[in-house]
């Protein structure tokens, strides 16, 4: 099993916030969490892993609370 990466591991990491951000432009709240839905679950699929994917979910829950 691998384990989840938390530490910066993406490269030039500000334009993927970039390109992120921009790909919400001009979309109504309903698309934008739609468009979010589909990348969760393009990227899961690519993750491949329940366990990481597992531990994904953990994180990012104890982020919100």
């Amino acid at each position: 099993m691998a384990d989840l990466i938390l530490t910066p591991n993406i490269e030039k990491a500000d334009d993927f916030y970039a390109e992120l951000l921009a790909a919400h432009d001009h979309m109504a709240k309903v698309d934008s969490d739609a468009l979010n839905a589909r990348l969760v679950l393009v990227l899961a699929n690519h993750i491949g892993d329940n366990a990481v994917l597992a531990q994904a979910i953990d994180a990012a829950r104890l982020k919100t609370t």
